[in-house]
């Protein structure tokens, strides 16, 4: 059966959300709605993704089936209760708010309402992003086996208890941020050493990436990576002593530290 996924919310997690899905052929554009209360937001998502929008988000939940919460979670209390009595048995919730927790989310919702709440990050729009999720009370090991397979048609997919969600915020969510901001800093670098910006950027890029491929292939550590690239009084371990100088491992550890506080306290607010 054809899943009929929506977006509730029009903003640039859903527009990446729903480019990774279409492109990646798990559904197709025709198969995909979304609403938003800002003209404006509704016009840009229609004309990056294909999608059609409505102005209604009651309309939304009649056209589909999957639906994506990706409003901010500040108006979360106002938008979701004005739902509820347009939910119905077969929706499926998938939330995508940060610090947002799902006793919160099933209150406004529905008690009885199937709802599934996933950290993502933008990388999904090219197939790459990296998700974690957690599933309410009432939904489904099948409900969790959709998201999980629709998650990693898009990249990886883990599943974690809630609690450790503001965490993967703080990591995953917020992350590749930080990662943009490595590759500008070393390109920068590159270019003050006299390379083109162009061909700065794109080694940096590069490198990141391969990298992070090493990890993944799960053989060595990350420090055992690193050890690996590290000769006795070579280029390697002159650039890492500048690193451990201007204290780059305490300023990103900081970063996680700081994204996942503020997604503690966005789930405070009423």
């Amino acid at each position: 059966m054809t899943q009929r996924i929506g977006f509730l919310g029009s903003g640039k997690m859903a527009t990446a959300f729903a480019m990774g899905l279409s492109s990646s052929g798990y559904v197709q554009t025709a198969d995909m709605f979304a609403s938003d209360v800002s003209e404006q937001a509704r016009a840009a998502f229609q004309e990056k993704t294909g999608v059609t929008t409505v102005s209604d988000n009651a309309q939304l939940l009649a056209q589909a089936d999957i639906i994506f919460v990706a409003i901010k979670p500040q108006v979360a209390h106002d938008v979701l209760i004005d739902l509820r009595d347009s939910v119905e048995e077969r929706h499926l919730f998938i939330s995508i708010m940060a610090g947002v927790p799902l006793s919160r989310l099933q209150t406004l919702i529905g008690l009885h309402t199937r709802i599934i709440r996933v950290m993502p990050n933008t990388p999904v729009l090219v197939d790459a992003g990296a998700a974690a999720y957690s599933l309410g009370s009432e939904a489904t090991p099948e409900d969790g086996a959709t998201v999980r397979n629709m998650l990693e048609t898009v990249g990886m997919a883990l599943e974690v208890p809630e609690s450790q969600l503001d965490v993967v915020t703080g990591l995953s969510g917020s992350g590749p941020a930080y990662v943009f901001q490595m590759i500008e800093a070393l390109s920068d670098g590159a270019v003050r050493m006299g390379l083109p910006r162009e061909a700065a950027t794109r080694l940096a890029a590069q490198t990141l990436l391969g990298a992070a491929k090493m990890v993944l292939a799960g053989n060595h550590h990350p420090g055992a990576l690193k050890d690996m690239v590290t000769s006795p009084g070579g280029t390697t371990i002159a650039g890492l002593h500048e690193m451990e100088r201007a204290g780059i491992r305490a300023g990103l550890m900081n970063a996680v530290e700081a994204a996942t506080l503020r997604s503690i306290e966005l789930g405070c607010d009423e």
